[in-house]
């Protein structure tokens, strides 16, 4: 390390700062009878030592220091540890990690640093052959990319991937861009084995209860030209279905289509299953497990009008998008409607109630049930039969005026996650027709839309909700919206905005609220074999604030009825419980805890999936290596040959890299000089009070 001073001044100040010494310590030091003028001069010496040095400091000047650190060059061995790699056996693996042992032994002792990175970004120091091979998945890309963030600006000079060259999630590792020479190793089989896989298994993940459902099937074969082989569907152990497959080319695709019945609520849980063949070389990758959530029907919407309207098209249009809702149209005929038994989740009166009264029965039988609400209002609509019924807004007006006006959101609104910037698309779209006259938001209500006319911004609502009373209600306040659809797809090619908007306000004004005193939920509803199923807990009082440090019982089920119990405390820093070594399958839960002297109860159910991955795809690719180190400016070994490449790096061992780190410090932050003046002080002080002065 080399130190230099700076003076941010000039330096001639510094004779002045020994002269303030010299004057201060002459001054007070002059011959004195009391001791020897030996001592006398020392005094002087320290107190000219002390002054000076503080007067040197007030001139504030800097010290450089320079510090030049010799960096080896550094080698990564990047291995990977995927199920994929013991295809070939361990025996064959462990030749290998032996050759890789043997590497980094030989390039330490040539003075290389070397480390050993695996998939999971998890370092190993010991024998390479304990490494366990589980992983389940392969991403190189990520591999290689995290080793070139993690060594960037550092002496990395060559990284050797050991691999079967099998990559089955992110991008292939070819299409990186890596700044250091990648040197790939190969193991494992390039040789195609004789198997049979099913590629995948494909079906929609809702179905409802009582119908039938399509399970789409793909089939792969490699080798078995001339023969046959046969497709199972089950559920609980059951064969379903079968079908057969002819393998009528050494290499065969088919798709294969079973037909389901679903005849039981909840997570239902079928496998599709190739049943194995002499002479496979892995019956693993011969099954896939289908997940499908069997609902016990849709959400139920009765939109009731007072007359056929283009508003109404544009409502159904928006609805059925939505596969969950199930929607009933009446228009009233005379004063009239049919309508059925039912119990709905969501009403829609579309100029109901009206100006003549002529729908008065039917609204009043709608309204003998709390079911959630949304007015439209329109030209027809009746405003004071409208103000009793509503619970969001008052409406005053007279003559049956109407005014033209656009939509504009409210920034203030948070009930719902709606894009400000999109719904600036609402100042482009035609104008709805609105009653004219005075409107009182009701206590509670939130705006969504405020009504503007032309560019003169109004404090009166367009679109209004009020979820805060026993029955939820929103009021859009105008006739038309089915312009604003029409006029957005011409705009965009789509009509996304406006039917997100009217879908989203539908959902949370016909959302049931959850008023239970003890929610115990998992954080998702699928999780993967090997992972921690986590569970979320919330415990409430009756004034539904948050409680904590009550205990919780929680029992999980397996799709064979095999409960397995836990016990469990949340805490204030703590409200989760993690659930390890799930096997794959549908599992069914249940928590209990005493809340407020009563046993409360929380119930669901969570998948946990097997990945096959590794199986699918059980030839390496040797090929992809080879590329990966062209592109990079490295060389493809074998085990075999692995020896040669400890030659190679070695007898083209780059040099260490020179770095020098410089700092400016100001000199008047070294410790050392602020304890060398209080030594000086304490001595001065020390002998002027031993010879009896102070």
């Amino acid at each position: 390390m080399r130190s230099e001073l700076y003076f941010q001044s000039s330096p001639w100040w510094l004779l002045l700062c020994l002269a303030v010494g010299a004057a201060y310590a002459f001054a007070l030091y002059q011959r004195n009878s009391g001791w020897s003028q030996r001592m006398n001069l020392s005094l002087a010496a320290f107190r000219f030592l002390v002054v000076s040095t503080v007067c040197f400091l007030l001139l504030n000047p800097l010290i450089r220091s320079t510090q030049t650190i010799t960096e080896k060059p550094k080698v990564v061995l990047a291995i990977d540890n995927s199920e994929s790699m013991m295809v070939g056996g361990r025996p064959q693996l462990d030749r290998a990690l032996e050759a890789a042992n043997q590497l980094r032994e030989r390039l330490t002792s040539d003075d290389i640093d070397v480390s050993v990175q695996t998939l999971g970004d998890s370092l190993v120091a010991g024998d390479l052959k304990t490494i366990p091979f589980n992983q389940r998945t392969t991403d190189l890309s990520n591999l290689l990319g995290g080793i070139r963030n993690a060594y960037e600006g550092r002496n990395l000079t060559d990284v050797v991937l050991i691999s079967d060259g099998i990559a089955n999630q992110g991008l292939s590792p070819t299409f990186g861009r890596y700044n250091f020479a990648l040197h790939t190793v190969g193991v494992g089989d390039t040789i195609s084995k004789r198997d049979i896989q099913l590629k995948d298994a494909v079906a929609n993940k809702i179905a409802y209860l009582g119908n039938q459902f399509p399970i789409q099937a793909d089939v792969v074969s490699y080798g078995f030209q001339g023969r046959s082989g046969t497709v199972v569907l089950r559920q609980n152990g059951k064969e379903l279905s079968r079908q057969t497959v002819n393998f009528s080319q050494a290499e065969t695709f088919q798709q294969l289509t079973f037909q389901a019945f679903s005849n039981q609520k909840g997570m239902q849980h079928y496998v599709v299953e190739v049943l194995p063949q002499d002479g496979e070389f892995t019956p693993r990758n011969n099954r896939r497990d289908v997940y499908i959530d069997i609902i016990d029907g849709k959400e139920k919407i009765l939109l009731l009008a007072l007359s056929p309207h283009p508003d109404v098209k544009a409502l159904r249009s928006i609805i059925e998008k939505n596969q969950n809702y199930e929607l009933d149209i009446r228009i009233l005929n005379g004063g009239t409607a049919e309508i059925p038994d039912k119990v709905y989740d969501l009403v829609i009166l579309h100029q109901l109630p009206d100006n003549q009264n002529a729908g008065a029965a039917v609204v009043q039988r709608v309204m003998q049930k709390n079911t959630p609400l949304l007015f439209i209002l329109g030209t027809q609509s009746g405003l004071q039969s409208f103000n009793g019924l509503n619970p969001v807004v008052q409406v005053v007006a007279g003559g049956g005026q109407t005014d033209k006006v656009t939509g504009r959101f409210n920034p203030d609104f948070r009930q719902l996650n709606l894009d400000a910037q999109k719904l600036t698309l609402l100042d482009r779209l035609p104008p709805m027709l609105v009653p004219f006259g005075d409107y009182k938001l009701s206590p509670g209500s939130e705006v969504v839309l405020w009504q503007q006319v032309g560019s003169v911004r109004t404090s009166k609502p367009l679109l209004a909700i009020n979820i805060t009373t026993p029955r939820k209600a929103a009021v859009l306040a105008g006739e038309g919206f089915w312009e604003w659809r029409l006029e957005e797809f011409a705009l965009t090619d789509n009509q996304a905005v406006v039917d997100e908007l009217i879908q989203k306000v539908m959902q949370l004004v016909s959302i049931k609220e959850d008023r239970r005193k003890l929610r115990v939920y998992p954080i998702r509803n699928e999780f993967l074999a090997g992972e921690k199923v986590t569970f979320e807990t919330e415990m409430y009082n009756d004034i539904y604030e948050k409680l904590f440090d009550r205990p919780v019982r929680l029992e999980i089920t397996n799709e064979r009825a095999v409960p397995r119990s836990f016990n469990y405390t949340p805490t204030g820093s703590n409200s989760r419980f993690e659930v390890s070594n799930l096997p794959e399958g549908v599992y069914r839960f249940r928590a209990t805890a005493s809340l407020n002297g009563r046993t409360e109860t929380a119930s669901g159910e969570f998948i946990v999936r097997e990945q096959q991955f590794e199986a699918i795809n059980t030839t390496a690719d040797h090929m992809m290596l080879r590329q990966l180190a062209q592109q990079t400016g490295g060389r493809f070994y074998n085990a075999s040959t692995l020896a040669s490449l400890a030659d190679d790096l070695v007898k083209n061992k780059p040099p260490g890299r020179l770095s020098s780190n410089e700092e400016l410090n100001e000199l008047i932050n070294l410790r050392w000089l602020f304890f060398l003046i209080v030594i000086l002080i304490s001595a001065e002080w020390g002998l002027r009070k031993y010879h009896g002065a102070y």
